[in-house]
């Protein structure tokens, strides 16, 4: 067919791709914003030998990009959408027999191709914005490289970005060409304006838009994080604007008349600003924009396996990001790009956006290549291949579902959930609710959940699935008829009675089923995470609910949405998973062991009843673990027995084996060796008595050595006066404390086990340290004139001998009157 296209920088090099192609069936397009990929590739490919044979589908990242690009290219032919261009999303579609451009989002795709391997009546698929990385794009790409390799050689694959690794794609795609474009884009002046730390962010672009409107023309666009970011500062901005600028936002929860409303070339004398998350980066061009400004900030979902909450993690965008949005300042004029951080902050910036498939629950990846027939995803040609913890927590997740057998085939239950495309959790939830006769209510309550901005933003879910059901406009009506049709696929007849929201969500996060704890609107999880309602929401009061949001990290995280169950609906859906348990602790007040019956569901404790302690070896076993856990600090240690700890630790410092170690790590590691023998198979710690720890600590000792524990390591030291004087171990060696009258006549340093000196602390009569020494001959020779010249002022009732080593010791003060 024969067409008028418009001359576009991608017009140059339309010819060098066609041939790529047509020789190579696959290659790879790196064209900067402005260059026409989007709308002319596709238009331009139609007149190829291979293109009349089937369809050109044309996958978007985005609803709201593909609606634009059908509409544009539509334009082009002088047609409507629906006609040779049309288009396939979730919720919309406009096509017919005639449609040879297909234009879809990505999960469309996948499924397309999941469903018909071979891609029938399909001559090529070109991915547009690959940059993204979302893991639907590489799922797709990766599938449509298998079903190019096995089945369908004459499949035409291209690869589309503005921003691309272009060399890493086409090693990829098996050395396929790269082709690059030049763009089209007017000079953007690129100005900064640190935001101060604690500024919001709302405040920060708020007072931008009100000076660059007040400064510039045009219009402009504000890239925010998300809607909340979004409402708070068109809250900041209302009544304070020129009465020529109107406000429009621009998010994927908006419906799609919105979305085009926020696109669309302002009216006639009139500018715009638009309030936009990354959904405006690309694709899309704002006619009028000539300023942009750019928060720095991205919201991207990080998938958490520990509790399987998938969050909304505000970051910093990368550099790649933030060329994308300056660049929008420049489609149709010169334009401003102002940026809310320092120029020296640019360089700090992430390369690129990091792929999605390396942060994102892969439950319904695992699925669809159940589907496909292929166990192992990381088999396909991923660019980034998926994590493999993240993979077994997904196929751990089927498993429980019933969604994978233990081969990881596909079970009649995955097949059912596969058929609704939706979340593998809420597929789950429909599918059990049908089979019970509830598949409507269910359905509502999946589209509800997976459909942004549907029934208001209430916590409590049973409010907005009624607001839902009664929301007028497109996108709802459109949404409600999904649901429709979700419920029709997934079979059973409508229950006469309509079930609480909780009832049915139970079947999607078992997990997350709360019970109320502690004060007034906080709650525990079945996974273990902890989160809170304000006192002013209805369900804070409720005694159990079902999250289907958490917002945050911390252990009281904010509950987005919800919904109240009773008790005996969580045992009647969840019996099977209700463990009942007797659980043995430890109360270390009493020093005992207690023992009660336990119902529960993961961390969440339903109710409990005192039982007898345990006894006999049960008990025995029990107090060790109350060790191990609690410390060495429990047992009851007396003088003797850490005396005897410590000398039998100062030879194993000192000598070695086969002396025992007799540090806290190593008696904990071997509790069952020394201590548990010589328990008695009592309940309480306060029965056991000093002589068996005593008896468990010399057992670990050879019992060839136990006799010369005594030699090697003696208690007390028999000093020259008579004393019997208790020596003190420690790991650098054994100390003496000893009054020096005490030693009196001593020629030779004191010494134990075969010669190792005694550290003496020569004491004073009132047993204040005098001295420290390891060498007595010594110190009587050396520093004692100027000790017994200090001490004798203070202590005239004492012998202070010049010559001690040869005086008689005494353990007494001088007789009266000598």
């Amino acid at each position: 067919m024969s067409r008028e296209l418009p001359h576009l920088p991608v017009t140059e090099v339309l010819p060098v791709l066609q041939r790529a192609l047509e020789e190579r069936g696959k290659a790879v397009l790196v064209a900067p914003p402005g260059a026409g990929k989007t709308t002319l590739v596709p238009l331009a490919l139609l007149d190829a030998d291979w293109a009349s044979t089937g369809r050109i589908v044309l996958l978007e990242p985005r609803r709201l990009a593909a609606r634009a690009a059908a509409r544009r290219m539509a334009a082009l032919l002088g047609e409507e959408p629906g006609e040779t261009v049309g288009y396939a999303m979730r919720m919309e579609r406009r096509l017919s027999p005639r449609t040879r451009i297909l234009v879809v989002t990505e999960g469309v795709l996948a499924r397309m191709i999941v469903e018909d391997p071979e891609l029938s009546g399909i001559s090529a698929v070109l991915f547009d914005e690959f940059h993204e990385r979302s893991l639907d794009g590489d799922f797709a790409l990766a599938l449509a490289l298998d079903a190019q390799a096995a089945l369908r050689p004459d499949l035409r694959l291209l690869v589309m970005s503005a921003t691309l690794d272009g060399a890493r794609v086409a090693s990829l795609l098996g050395d396929a060409p790269v082709i690059e474009s030049e763009g089209r884009s007017f000079p953007v002046e690129t100005r900064y304006r640190e935001r101060p730390a604690q500024e919001p962010i709302e405040d920060a672009m708020a007072r931008a838009i009100r000076e660059v409107l007040a400064e510039e023309e045009g219009s402009v666009l504000a890239f925010l994080p998300g809607q909340r970011e979004i409402e708070r500062t068109a809250e900041r901005l209302a009544d304070r604007l020129p009465k020529d600028v109107d406000i429009t936002p621009l998010y994927g929860g908006l419906e799609g008349k919105a979305q085009d409303a926020a696109i669309r070339p302002p009216a006639t004398g009139r500018r715009k600003v638009v309030l936009a998350t990354a959904i405006a980066e690309t694709s899309v061009t704002i006619d009028g924009v000539r300023v942009v400004i750019d928060s720095g900030l991205s919201r991207l979902p990080k998938f958490e396996p520990a509790t399987g909450l998938t969050r909304l993690e505000t970051v910093r965008v990368s550099r790649a990001s933030a060329d994308q949005r300056a660049g929008r300042a420049g489609r149709t004029a010169p334009g401003i790009a102002l940026r809310l951080w320092r120029a020296e902050q640019t360089a700090a910036l992430p390369a690129f956006t990091p792929p999605e498939i390396l942060d994102a629950d892969l439950s319904g990846l695992l699925l669809d290549c159940a589907a496909f027939g292929v166990a192992d995803p990381a088999s396909l040609a991923f660019l980034d291949p998926p994590p493999p913890a993240a993979l077994a927590e997904a196929r751990a997740l089927l498993a429980r579902l019933g969604a994978l057998d233990g081969t990881g085939r596909l079970t009649p239950e995955g097949a059912a959930m596969r058929k609704l495309a939706l979340p593998v959790r809420l597929a789950h939830m429909v599918s059990v609710a049908a089979r019970r006769g509830h598949g409507q209510a269910a359905a509502d309550l999946a589209v509800l959940l997976s459909e942004r901005g549907l029934g208001g933003n209430a916590v409590d879910l049973d409010e907005r699935l009624q607001r839902f059901r009664r929301e007028r406009g497109t996108r709802a009506e459109q949404a409600r008829s999904l649901a429709i049709r979700l419920a029709k696929s997934a079979g059973g007849d409508r229950g006469a009675s309509v079930p609480q929201a909780g009832a049915l969500l139970i079947h999607a996060w078992p997990d997350r089923v709360a019970k109320a704890r502690g004060a007034f609107g906080r709650f525990v999880l079945a996974n273990g995470r902890g989160g809170v309602l304000a006192a002013e929401e209805r369900l804070a009061g409720a005694a159990y609910l079902v999250v289907a949001d958490l917002q945050g990290r911390a252990e009281n995280a904010r509950i987005a949405s919800a919904a109240a169950i009773a008790e005996e609906e969580i045992f009647g859906a969840l019996g099977d998973d209700i463990e009942e348990s007797i659980e043995s602790g430890f109360d270390r007040e009493r020093g005992s062991l207690r023992q009660r019956k336990v119902r529960r569901l993961g961390a969440i404790v339903f109710s409990t009843q005192a039982m007898p302690s345990p006894s006999g070896v049960e008990a025995d076993r029990a107090l060790v673990e109350a060790v191990r856990a609690n410390g060495l600090s429990l047992l009851p240690w007396d003088k003797e027995t850490e005396a005897l700890r410590g000398r039998l630790g100062w030879l194993h410092h000192a000598k070695g084996k086969p002396w025992p170690d007799m540090s806290d790590e190593a008696l904990t590691a071997h509790l069952e060796d020394w201590l548990q023998p010589f328990l008695t198979g009592e309940s309480s710690l306060a029965k056991l008595k000093p002589t068996s720890l005593r008896e468990g600590l010399v057992s670990l000792v050879p019992h060839e050595y136990q006799r010369r524990l005594k030699t090697f390591a003696p208690t007390h030291y028999d000093a020259p006066s008579g004393s019997h004087v208790p020596i003190r171990y420690e790991a650098e060696g054994p100390v003496l404390a000893i009054r020096v009258q005490e030693l009196f006549g001593l020629k030779t340093h004191p010494s134990i086990a075969e010669g190792i000196p005694l550290k003496l602390e020569l004491l004073s009569p009132a047993h204040r340290p005098i001295q420290t020494t390891l060498d007595l001959p010594g110190f009587w020779a050396g520093s004692w004139a100027d000790v017994r010249a200090d001490m004798r002022g203070r202590y005239p009732k004492h012998v202070w001998p010049d010559d001690p080593a040869n005086a008689a010791a005494t353990h007494r003060a001088k007789p009266r009157g000598t």
